[in-house]
């Protein structure tokens, strides 16, 4: 994707020049993870369908699995699955760890001290007491929504969007959803690049620094012209799929085919989920 001018967003700027920036930021992200889903890894080499039930079975384990060791030993395959497949650590650790650590790490805080169990420490000045179990829970509640993330964004970043929305459908989830999930993705796009437009259209012709005020009313009136062309785009996009048949099925013109190593990963799969599930139930 090329960019239309060249901008170093590492330098600060002007408010323009940031927000251009921050926009700009997130479609080259978009496009690189686009690139990932082409690469020759080893997620990519499995049928789309497999890596879906797959994703959908190591979830399954994480967020019901008593053991903690068999917890972190799932985000450690996740880690490793990641290397094999050729996609970058550290878009999992911007992207996925460090926010889904942070967020679960807020929710996890408190069960620490108010776990009743065996103490563990005192918390000075405050007199709060930690216990074990409390770190135990709040390991479980960080370790889960860690794993369960990383091996979702895998899913994804190994497999093409289209590809993914025909797997979902193939797993009988209603066309309505992936319909809303296949538009608003290709809209969320759509109205970064109006955006993105908006803003060097307007840096092209701005003379001198904006007041806070002045910034503020130029995002309010930029965020009701993106809202008016929205509005008005999605007339225009639903007549036009009207127009070329579509009656409420999506149709990818990749066709999935099945081969032994497929049938082998996913039977390999579900035995080793239901003997987990059987021996921790």
């Amino acid at each position: 994707m090329s960019e239309p001018f060249s901008l170093d967003r590492g330098r600060g700027g002007g408010f323009l020049e940031r927000q251009i920036g921050n926009l700009l930021g997130v479609m080259e992200h978009a496009v690189r993870a686009e690139r990932l889903a082409q690469e020759s890894g080893l997620l990519q080499r499995f049928d789309p369908r497999v890596r879906l039930v797959a994703m959908l079975v190591m979830i399954g384990l994480a967020v019901s699995t008593h053991s903690l060791s068999f917890l972190y030993g799932l985000f450690a395959a996740a880690v490793g699955l990641a290397v094999l497949s050729r996609i970058p650590l550290s878009i999992l650790a911007r992207g996925i760890w460090l926010n889904v650590a942070m967020f679960a790490g807020v929710l996890a805080l408190p069960a620490v001290f108010l776990v009743p169990g065996e103490v563990l420490f005192h918390l000075p000045l405050l007199g709060w007491v930690a216990s074990m179990q409390g770190v135990e829970s709040a390991a479980f509640l960080i370790g889960r929504a860690t794993t369960a993330a990383t091996f979702a964004a895998l899913t994804i970043l190994a497999t093409p969007w289209p590809q993914l929305l025909k797997a979902l459908r193939a797993l009988r989830v209603p066309a309505v959803a992936v319909v809303i999930l296949s538009m608003s993705y290709r809209y969320i796009f759509l109205l970064l690049q109006t955006a993105l437009d908006s803003f060097d259209a307007r840096r092209s012709r701005l003379v001198g620094r904006l007041s806070g005020r002045e910034k503020r009313r130029m995002l309010v009136a930029d965020a009701g012209v993106l809202l008016s062309k929205s509005l008005h785009l999605a007339d225009e996009a639903y007549f036009a799929m009207q127009s070329r048949g579509y009656r409420g099925e999506m149709h990818v013109l990749v066709e999935f085919r099945m081969n032994p190593l497929d049938w082998a990963a996913l039977a390999g799969l579900l035995v080793a989920a239901g003997l987990v599930f059987h021996f921790q139930l």
